[in-house]
């Protein structure tokens, strides 16, 4: 793919980025950032990918929520809108960052719409990032497009360790004694907050009005590349941690960040491509191989094992929750499948082998000839 315009919103994180590298050469990528971007700026954690580098690359102040004129004029003629935007789940979930994660999704999704809605040549094609995790917890079968269950009540979703059933139950006591038990809060307790933000997410990309614009939503798996969630994988394989975690039985489903920016350009270039699309590799594994695949690559002959109650406690220490790491995702991408795509690193051994020996020596070491570590 040459010589088209791609906007991409929320661009300045780890896929924005990436995929302004992979198009950034035979393109013209414009990125609208939250964030001013200048050669001084230092709030990234990875260098932002620069027109002094050679890419054809613009940067544009936005803040996620209106319609701008400073970067409306490059949505106008656009070939491709790409949809990133959004607040970083890795956080706990708090009241004020749940309301966070959502509105900066929705919000951010409904200036985009509007923008498409004022444009005089509007772009051929809008993609809004989703998530895998929109489907329940499962380890019997994948989930695909067809046949997939999509349930938004916590016990379908979510493996409780004991700290994480006690912090449940408190949270319910309270709030019943507080507000009642038949009050909105005490009943939002019993759902899923993350398969809730996928939903609100989606409803508020299909409900815009782009009828000249093709819409997709790529629900993405966990996306491998150089940064990303790579770089706490490495970290724990220097601390020796790079064992499974909780009982390891859970499905991971991954995919290459290559093949995801190969999965834009398929969808730009087949016209018939509508709706919802599962992007991940069809060969999901378990926490426990895929830790151990990245191991054995990386020469780690040392993996210590995390326990949920373990994974807990960690948790509440540097803020995330544990979620992120026991819910089984296993998705299935029949549609992309259907429509002819091809997978350029179909096994996770091949993808790992990729990224490894390709990471900054920064964030490696070297045994031997051909041995990487991270």
């Amino acid at each position: 793919m040459k010589h088209k315009k791609i906007v991409i919103a929320g661009g300045t994180g780890f896929i924005g980025q990436a995929m302004a590298r992979y198009f950034g050469n035979d393109n013209h990528v414009i990125i609208l950032s939250r964030q001013a971007v200048s050669s001084q700026n230092n709030n990234y954690k990875h260098p932002l990918v620069k027109a002094a580098d050679g890419y054809n690359i613009t940067y544009w102040r936005w803040d996620g929520e209106h319609v701008e004129k400073h970067w409306l004029q490059d949505i106008d003629g656009a070939d491709i809108v790409i949809n990133l935007a959004g607040k970083s789940v890795n956080c706990r979930y708090t009241e004020r960052n749940k309301q966070q994660i959502i509105n900066s999704r929705t919000l951010s999704t409904r200036a985009l719409g509007e923008a498409i809605r004022q444009c005089t040549v509007p772009p051929r094609l809008w993609i809004n990032s989703s998530s895998a995790t929109i489907y329940r917890h499962t380890t019997d079968k994948p989930n695909d497009e067809f046949t997939g269950v999509i349930s938004d009540a916590k016990a379908d979703n979510m493996p409780y360790s004991f700290f994480d059933r006690l912090r449940y139950q408190y949270k319910k006591i309270k709030t019943r004694f507080r507000e009642g038990r038949h009050s909105s809060r005490y009943k939002e307790l019993d759902t899923d907050f993350s398969v809730q933000v996928c939903k609100h997410w989606e409803q508020a990309f299909f409900e815009q009005r782009t009828p000249f614009t093709r819409k997709i939503a790529l629900r993405t798996a966990i996306t491998l590349g150089q940064g990303g969630v790579m770089i706490p994988y490495c970290n724990l394989l220097k601390a020796r941690l790079g064992g499974y975690q909780g009982d390891g039985t859970q499905m991971y489903s991954w995919i290459h960040i290559e093949d995801l920016c190969r999965m834009v350009e398929w969808c730009y270039e087949h016209n018939d491509m509508e709706g919802i699309y599962i992007a991940g590799s069809p060969n999901a594994v378990t926490n426990a191989h895929f830790m151990k695949t990245l191991r054995r690559i990386t020469g780690h002959t040392i993996g210590l094992p995390a326990f949920a109650w373990m994974l807990e406690a960690g948790a509440a220490l540097i803020g995330t929750e544990t979620e992120l790491i026991l819910k089984s995702r296993w998705v299935y991408p029949a549609r992309m499948l259907r429509s002819g795509f091809t997978f350029k690193y179909n096994a996770l051994e091949h993808a790992l082998n990729d990224i490894i020996h390709t990471l900054p020596r920064s964030k490696y070491h070297v045994f031997g000839s051909n041995r990487v570590s991270c």
